[in-house]
C-alpha cells in the first residue's frame, strides 16, 4: 500500500491458511481443460486462481445472498481471470474476430449460464473474505493486470450512450491490440497506448441482487481508468465475507466513457484483499501511486460532484488535519475534479488530489 494511505496500517492477525486438496486439485485441472490450444497464455497460478467458467462467474449483479466461489483471510491474493463485454463467440466471430483469438473459456459460459442480469457485464467471483463484516473497509490492491486477447471491441447501441438522439442507431468495431508495444490500432494513423484497469470491482449489497451497471456504494461499475496495476481502491463493506467480484475489462479509455464503452477486453488481475475493522466509508476511495481520489455517484451529474468534493473535503480534515475551510478551499487550488463516466445510469466524478503537494511530516 501506498504512503500516506487513506488509512492507518493495521497489524491484522492472520489465522494459518488451509486449502483443502481438492479444490487445489479441481484449479488444476480447470487450468488444463480450459487452457487454449497454442495462444492465450495464462499468468502462472497459485491455488487462489479463479478461472472464468458457468460455476465461477455471476452475470450481471452483485447480490449478498450469493455464494462465494473461493474464501480466502484478510492479506491474501487472488487471481480473478474474466471475460470481456464484446458478447458471445459467434457475435466476435461475425464481427471479424479469428476464432483462435477468442478465449476458449467464453463459449461455455454463453452456453451454460441461465441467470443472467439484470446488468450485462459478467463478473467473476464472488471470493469472500472471511474477516469481512458490515461496517468494515475492503482495501484491494491492484497488484496486477494482464491482457488475454489481441483484440478489443468498441460501440454504441440504440438510445444509449450520451448523445443518443445525435446516434439513433448501433455501431461496434473490432479493434487490434499489439500487447508487446502496449498499442491499440485504433484506426492507420491513429495508435492508443495501452492501460489496462477493470470497469467493475466491486462488493455485496446488504440485500439481494443488484444491477451490475451502475455504481454506487458498493462501487462495481466504476470505469474508473486510473485503478490500473499498483494502484489501490478502498470499499464500504455491506454483506459479510464482503463478496469481491470483478470484470469489466479495458485495455484503456477516455474519462466520461461517452458511448458507453472502452476498449472492451479480456483481463486477468491479481488482487490483495486486506479487511479493515471499524474504519467507515460512505463513498470508495482510491489511492494511486501519485494521488489520492475520492469518488461521488449519482444519476445527477450536479450531486455526483458534490458527493465526490465532499468525500475529499472529509479526507483531508481527517487525515491532514485540516479545517473544513482549508480542505475546501485546497481542493479548489490543488485538486482536479474529473468526470469517471456519464453512461451507467448513475454518473461518476472524482476528485484527483496530488500527493506531491503535501511536503511536511
Amino acid at each position: 500500500m501506498a504512503n500516506g494511505s487513506f488509512f492507518p496500517v493495521y497489524s491484522l492477525a492472520m489465522p494459518p491458511v488451509t486449502r483443502p486438496a481438492l479444490h487445489r486439485l479441481l484449479c488444476r485441472i480447470a487450468l488444463l481443460v480450459l487452457a487454449p490450444a497454442a495462444a492465450i497464455p495464462l499468468p502462472a497460478q497459485s491455488a487462489n486462481f479463479v478461472p472464468a467458467s458457468p460455476s465461477t462467474v455471476a452475470w450481471g449483479y452483485y447480490s449478498g445472498q450469493a455464494k462465494p466461489v473461493l474464501t480466502i483471510h484478510s492479506g491474501e491474493t487472488v487471481t480473478l481471470q474474466t471475460l470481456s463485454t464484446c458478447g458471445s463467440p459467434e457475435r466476435m466471430i461475425a464481427e471479424g474476430v479469428p476464432a483462435s483469438q477468442i478465449p476458449p473459456y467464453t463459449a461455455p459460459i454463453y452456453e451454460q449460464v441461465k441467470d443472467r442480469g439484470p446488468g450485462g457485464h459478467i463478473l467473476t467471483g464472488p471470493v469472500a473474505v472471511a474477516e469481512a463484516e458490515p461496517g468494515d473497509v475492503l482495501e484491494i490492491q491492484i497488484l496486477k493486470v494482464q491482457l488475454d486477447a489481441d483484440f478489443a471491441c468498441n460501440g454504441f447501441g440504440l438510445g444509449r450512450g450520451f448523445l443518443p438522439m445525435e446516434f439513433p442507431y448501433s455501431r461496434s468495431r473490432i479493434i487490434p491490440l499489439d500487447r508487446k508495444a502496449m498499442i491499440a490500432h485504433f484506426a492507420p494513423g491513429i495508435d492508443i497506448p495501452l492501460h489496462p484497469f477493470f470497469g467493475s470491482m466491486g462488493v455485496a449489497p446488504a440485500g439481494g441482487k443488484i444491477d451490475s451497471a451502475p455504481p454506487f456504494a458498493h462501487a462495481g461499475n466504476l470505469d474508473n481508468k486510473e485503478l490500473v496495476a499498483g494502484t489501490t481502491l478502498f470499499i464500504p463493506v455491506a454483506a459479510k465475507g464482503a463478496l469481491f467480484e470483478a470484470g469489466d475489462g479495458h485495455a484503456g479509455q477516455g474519462n466520461g466513457e461517452v458511448d458507453i464503452t472502452a476498449l472492451e477486453t479480456y483481463l486477468t488481475g491479481t488482487f490483495r484483499l486486506v479487511v479493515h475493522k471499524d474504519q467507515h466509508l460512505l463513498w470508495p476511495r482510491a489511492e494511486t501511486p501519485t494521488h489520492y481520489i475520492s469518488m461521488g455517484f449519482s444519476k445527477d451529474l450536479h450531486e455526483a460532484t458534490e458527493h465526490a468534493v465532499r468525500e475529499m473535503i472529509d479526507f483531508l480534515v481527517s487525515t491532514r488535519h485540516l479545517s473544513r475551510d482549508e480542505a475546501y478551499m485546497l481542493t479548489s487550488v490543488a485538486g482536479d475534479v474529473d468526470i469517471t463516466q456519464l453512461v451507467d445510469g448513475n454518473v461518476g466524478v472524482h476528485v484527483m488530489m496530488p500527493k506531491a503537494i503535501f511536503t511536511g511530516k
